[in-house]
């Protein structure tokens, strides 16, 4: 016969094994009906219950049973302080009943199966109340200390699983959080076009990232990508109540450094412990001009129609909850030209493992263009391959609708000249117009305009004048200026007549006019522009 110390020492060992080993890779559902079988053949019970706590219910919760058959239903609750289960719960200790007859407890988890004698103790999960576990059985049973010990070590095994399925709670809850917060599909808003993405980290869960566009009454065009530290729920729900808080300050803002002050204020005496970093712009109603408030944030990208790409050259203050709350931030103007791109993202999108943030920066710069934001954001996507970064990424781009700006004339030549040095600047011009690959005809009639007019300039405009010549879309053109304003140009240009010598009171011009392919004269109290364009 084998005396009780050893039948104890083998249920230990063989416990150990099990609870070591065997269940390491099962899931939560899987583990606990695991648990609750070897319950029954190391204990020899007829029933066992787990019940996990919601704590914020301070209820008990039927998670999981095995031998009460047709009397278990997931899901029932019993308050803490109530019944068997709900005693454990409240002492957190555990509770042996030899003989429930004399117990008031009517519960079906309890009574159910014909049970007389009851063991349970407090299941723990980092060091707080998780859930109760019990057994019972049909016959009358005395359960002694070592019975209580395994019964411990169940629940130790079982916490470890209702640890990981909080874990998959939170992680679940904050996802549908931070994706209820973030926009469906981007509004269409009048003089720009949007896109979006938002990518949860493949390591970390998700976190406290998030973008927002709003308009504002005053038609202006809020725009915010942010970033709270650390993951998981906690995070997330900061996150939100930021976004909605920076919502309210934009209303009475108009200045997004201001509103960051204010939100900085919030995070330091509500959210304290927090950090978070938030880029905040403002686009006006005519969305020529981008106003940004940087908090911590990586700056955003703006690249130009031409397809230049620039960090957005504004400075970047103290994230949010970072030392003491200040009343000094700052907001920087730039131009947002028709065609323009402007690309806002967080720390996830550019940042790698074993890799510089500068490479990072370089893979952006190299990715974007002044092309539909949708485009760019899937382009920017693929860029960051197939490892998925351990931060969450938010990424928003917003370009300005309308035609480009003409692009910047490129300047030729340019200089005074005066009656002695007409003859020096005349062969420049002629050098120009066969560099530029003016015909010989062609060319000859221009320098000769330009020398007219030049000469004109001497006579009627004080004896100097100042030369440019440039190329404005493909053309040359010669635009000489001088202090003279008697030719009455003006009105030439109201009647769109051409000069002649009669009304100009000169030959000059008019021979200016035959040579060129077109004339515009400018004239007022400042003095005379007369801009010469090439034929050819």
């Amino acid at each position: 016969m084998i005396d009780a110390a050893t039948d104890s020492d083998e249920r230990l060992r063989r416990l150990e094994a099990v609870t070591d080993a065997a269940l390491s890779h099962l899931d939560v559902d899987e583990l606990l009906a695991e648990l609750l079988d070897r319950v029954f053949e190391l204990l020899r019970v007829d029933t066992a219950v787990i019940l996990l706590l919601d704590p914020h219910a301070r209820q008990l919760v039927a998670t999981a049973a095995k031998g009460l058959d047709d009397h278990f239903k997931p899901g029932v609750r019993v308050p803490v302080g109530r019944g068997f289960a709900g005693r454990i719960a409240r002492d957190r200790r555990p509770l042996i009943v030899d003989d429930i007859a004399a117990e008031s407890d009517t519960s079906p988890l309890v009574r159910g199966g014909g049970v007389r004698s009851l063991l349970g103790v407090p299941i723990f999960g980092g060091g707080e109340l998780a859930g109760v576990l019990h057994v019972g059985s049909t016959a009358p049973r005395a359960f002694s200390a070592d019975d209580v010990r395994l019964l411990e070590m169940v629940a130790d095994r079982a916490s470890v699983g209702t640890h990981t399925r909080a874990g998959s709670v939170d992680r679940d809850t904050a996802l549908a959080l931070q994706r209820s917060l973030l926009p469906t599909a981007l509004a269409q808003v009048s003089g720009v076009e949007m896109a979006a993405r938002y990518l949860p980290g493949h390591d970390s869960g998700v976190g406290g990232d998030w973008y927002d566009v709003f308009t504002l009454p005053s038609g202006l065009l809020g725009v915010v990508v942010g970033d709270v530290s650390g993951h998981g729920l906690q995070s997330a729900v900061v996150m939100g109540r930021l976004r909605s808080a920076l919502r309210a300050y934009a209303l009475v803002c108009a200045d997004p450094a201001d509103a960051l002050v204010h939100l900085d204020a919030k995070v330091h005496h509500f959210e304290t412990g927090n950090l978070a970093t938030v880029l905040y712009a403002m686009i006006p109603p005519e969305r020529d001009t981008i106003h940004v408030s940087i908090a911590g944030h990586p700056q955003p990208v703006l690249v130009g129609p031409d397809g230049r790409v620039e960090l957005l050259p504004a400075p970047t203050d103290v994230p949010l909850g970072m030392g003491r709350p200040t009343t000094s931030r700052r907001t920087t103007v730039v131009d947002f030209a028709p065609g323009a791109l402007l690309v806002c993202y967080t720390d996830g999108l550019i940042e790698r493992r074993r890799e510089a943030i500068d490479v990072g920066l370089d893979r952006l710069r190299a990715t974007v263009w002044p092309g539909h934001p949708d485009e760019v954001c899937t382009a920017l996507m693929l860029a960051v391959g197939e490892e998925r970064p351990s931060d969450d990424t938010a990424l928003l781009a917003i370009r300005r609708l309308g035609p480009p700006a003409p692009p910047e004339p490129d300047v030729v030549l340019d200089g005074a000249f005066d009656r002695a040095g007409v003859a020096t600047l005349r062969r420049r011009v002629a050098d120009a117009a066969d560099r530029h690959g003016l015909a010989g005809e062609a060319s000859d009639d221009f320098v000769a305009a330009v020398n007219e007019v030049m000469t004109n300039a001497i006579r009627h405009g004080g004896g100097s004048g100042m030369l440019r010549l440039l190329v404005t879309d493909g053309r040359l053109v010669c635009e000489v200026r001088d202090h003279g304003a008697g030719f009455p140009a003006g009105d030439f240009l109201a009647r769109r007549e051409r000069p002649t010598p009669s009304s100009t009171g000169g030959m000059g011009l008019w021979i200016a006019q035959q040579t060129s392919y077109a004339l515009r004269i400018e004239s007022g109290p400042a003095g005379t522009l007369v801009r010469i364009t090439a034929a050819g």
